[in-house]
């Protein structure tokens, strides 16, 4: 939507929040154009990593987790190319995993094949992996914040990855379009709103991700917060892990391709 001019910069003088977002955060180069004019405004972020049965599964903490002979059957990944992602990601290729060259492709073929012989299923809901990992059909899996926070409210002995190869960072916000004929006094209202402190720590204690306003982590339960896995300083685990990146369209074509035709057996 940048490239195609549909967006506007943000005025952060309107906003009353804006000096209480983490430095990280509001520096981030994947929120600014060329210019440096702040384009979207960083709200939530998150995680990608694995789920994990602490009283059924043993071992480091890596995203080899997905690939550990010893559980065959009781692991499961997401129904998509990220599984080949994951497979780059357990090979050492860090942020390359989302720019393979075709020889980097073939090199972990074999891993991606492996992991399908391994898994009990791939996932399209994430209840799915809630509901087997609560009953102990799965020990280990491919998950999002959410899914921690959900399996604890249950009282399921589960713990969140950080992979020792970085754990996968997400960040959303929101953004004005400039085709918009809306009231601009109500948008940055509600984009002031989003970055409310009361609001971010809704967002942690009930779903379990991230909030761009520092103040929110401040406020919410301590014992919540170190329960879903963040550091005492929470910016740490963007800066420590792995940003996702944009694929480009022809290596995303042939992560498709191999990912259709290792579950299809080819």
């Amino acid at each position: 939507m940048l490239d195609a001019g549909l967006l506007k910069p943000i005025d952060l003088s309107r906003l009353s929040n804006w000096g209480n977002v983490f430095g990280g955060l509001r520096d981030h180069h994947s929120i600014k154009d060329a210019n440096g004019n702040v384009m979207m405004l960083p709200v939530d972020w998150g995680n990608s990593s694995i789920v994990y049965r602490t009283d059924l599964y043993e071992g480091e903490e890596s995203w080899c987790m997905l690939f550990d002979e010893r559980y065959e059957g009781r692991l499961a990944s997401f129904n998509s190319e990220s599984s080949v992602m994951i497979a780059g990601l357990c090979h050492d290729f860090g942020e390359d995993a989302f720019n393979m060259s075709d020889e980097m492709l073939a090199e972990i073929r074999p891993l991606v094949e492996q992991q399908a012989r391994l898994v009990r299923f791939c996932w399209n809901d994430q209840t799915e992996i809630e509901t087997a990992m609560v009953s102990g059909e799965i020990v280990a899996a491919y998950a999002w914040n959410s899914a921690v926070k959900s399996l604890l409210n249950q009282g399921i002995p589960v713990a969140y990855a950080v992979p020792k190869q970085g754990i996968l960072n997400w960040l959303c916000g929101l953004s004005i379009m400039s085709t918009g004929g809306g009231d601009e006094e109500l948008i940055y209202e509600f984009l002031d709103a989003w970055l409310d402190p009361e609001a971010g720590r809704f967002l942690i204690e009930e779903y379990g991700y991230g909030h761009s306003n520092s103040v929110s982590f401040e406020i919410s339960d301590p014992e919540k917060v170190a329960e879903l896995g963040f550091p005492s300083n929470p910016i740490e685990m963007l800066d420590n892990g792995i940003m996702f990146q944009p694929y480009d369209p022809q290596v995303l074509e042939n992560m498709v391709n191999m990912f259709d035709e290792v579950k299809i057996g080819l």
